[in-house]
């Protein structure tokens, strides 16, 4: 088959990205890792993405928490950030748990979610009297036995089934939710229904803004059975755009097969442009009107407090992955570049897909004479057809030469370590947190000196 150029999908960056792939830092981190595939990371991106949406909610005066949901990014960095009054974290495991708590986040600022937790996630999250979002009947008669057993009380939420998912996995049905919200009436003594929480796909802002009105509801309901219910926590979903809306638009509507090595176009992606994003779109969900006023009206006037839990809105723009050019070889009418590592390293290829922002050649020395623009795909170093990272054929400045670096901006959410693996007994790559002009590399716990 022969492949054309697809469109320019330029990334967008912070400026704190491209300053770094500009300097000797780069290069010195490259050594120090030996060789293979590294991923840098900037806290101070990840916090400025916090603050953002915390401001947005103090903004409209809605109480609220943001969760960050630790499963985007399994680095130490985020959760130091996550310490701060209206901030926690989001783990549905036990080794989750303990890393959050063993990075200073307090139990209370913990939310544990997921299905059919362990009996050992709930004895610690008791222990640690984190809120627990519960997923189904059997799971309220566990949670009652362990709290019973600790002599503790539990706080928990009750999740609710989305309408527009009724054959979801998740959550309890209406029918079921009546039963529940009755069932933690008798549960008195163990149980504290603090209130409810949903999930939902996509990223739209309005579904999420009149589910959570719907919950606003089911707390005043419980609350007139006497309990407690005073938070609705409507999960993450909280929107990111990778590159800029032209460039996208015009992706999108001339997309064709020959743009990518083998004709592996993807069915599916996520949608790279969107707005609106972040903080912006929490703004959104509280300003959309919910029964003839905004939703932020509705919380204060119910005294009900807002959870979120985002992950990929909290990690945009705080990190890039790096792959070591290996080799390059022609392949017909474009290249396909080798760099060290797997495309493990880059989750998305691995659900069928395809993480599209352009690549970024890095060359020592800069630009040499003879470069000129040229197609490649781009493949990892195993010995599987189907490990590529990138199958669209992007254009380089110039043809990769082993020394040269690939870099993949804006990886930190869910790209880096969602499917890594160690397949050929190949390490990990390290996480390489970056601190202005220092670096080191990403630790499981507190370990430096505490300011």
């Amino acid at each position: 088959m022969t492949t054309t150029l697809s469109t320019p999908l330029p990334a967008l960056e912070r400026p704190w990205a491209p300053r770094l792939r500009g300097t000797p830092m780069l290069w010195e981190i490259a050594r120090a890792v030996g060789g293979g595939p590294f991923h840098v990371i900037h806290p101070a991106t990840f916090a400025e993405n916090l603050v953002g949406m915390a401001d947005a909610l103090a903004a409209a005066n809605t109480p609220g928490v943001v969760y960050y949901g630790k499963k985007a990014n399994k680095a130490s960095a985020w959760l130091r950030e996550c310490t701060h009054p209206g901030t926690g974290v989001d783990v549905a495991s036990v080794p989750e748990l303990v890393h959050a708590l063993g990075n200073g986040v307090r139990g209370e600022a913990i939310g544990v979610t997921g299905a059919a937790k362990s009996d050992g996630l709930l004895w610690l999250a008791l222990r640690h009297r984190s809120l627990l979002a519960v997923d189904a009947a059997d799971e309220l008669e566990r949670v009652v036995g362990q709290a019973r057993r600790l002599g503790v009380g539990a706080d928990v939420l009750l999740r609710v089934r989305p309408p527009t998912a009724p054959t979801s996995r998740f959550g309890f049905s209406p029918d079921e939710l009546t039963a529940a919200v009755s069932r933690c009436a008798e549960l008195r003594d163990a149980i504290a229904l603090r209130g409810f929480s949903f999930h939902l796909d996509g990223y739209d802002p309005v579904p999420r803004a009149e589910l959570a009105a719907h919950l606003i509801e089911l707390c005043q309901q419980a609350r007139a059975l006497g309990h407690p219910a005073s938070k609705i926590n409507i999960g993450g979903g909280i929107a990111v755009s990778y590159v800029a809306d032209e460039d996208w638009r015009r992706f999108k509507d001339n997309k064709d097969d020959t743009w990518f090595h083998s004709g592996r176009h993807p069915q599916r992606t996520y949608p790279y442009h969107q707005s609106p994003t972040g903080a912006a779109m929490v703004t959104a969900i509280l300003r959309h009107d919910v029964g003839g006023a905004p939703l932020a009206s509705r919380l204060r006037d119910t005294g009900i407090e807002l959870l979120l839990e985002p992950g990929r809105a909290l990690l945009d723009g705080a990190g890039f992955s790096v792959f070591p050019v290996q080799g390059c070889k022609d392949s017909g009418d474009h290249l396909i570049t080798t760099v060290a590592g797997l495309s493990m390293s880059l989750s998305e290829q691995w659900k069928g897909s395809e993480f599209l922002p352009d690549p970024v050649l890095v060359r020592p020395g800069g630009p040499r004479d003879g470069d000129g623009p040229v197609r490649t795909a781009v493949a990892g170093s195993s010995c599987l057809e189907y490990d590529v990272l990138t199958w669209r054929t992007v254009e380089l400045p110039a043809r990769p030469r082993p020394g040269d670096l690939l870099v993949y901006p804006n990886t930190a959410g869910y790209q880096m370590d969602k499917n890594e693996s160690g397949f050929h007994q190949l390490p990990l790559p390290p996480k390489v947190v970056v601190d202005g002009d220092r670096w080191h590399l990403d630790a499981d716990y507190l370990i430096q000196e505490i300011p």
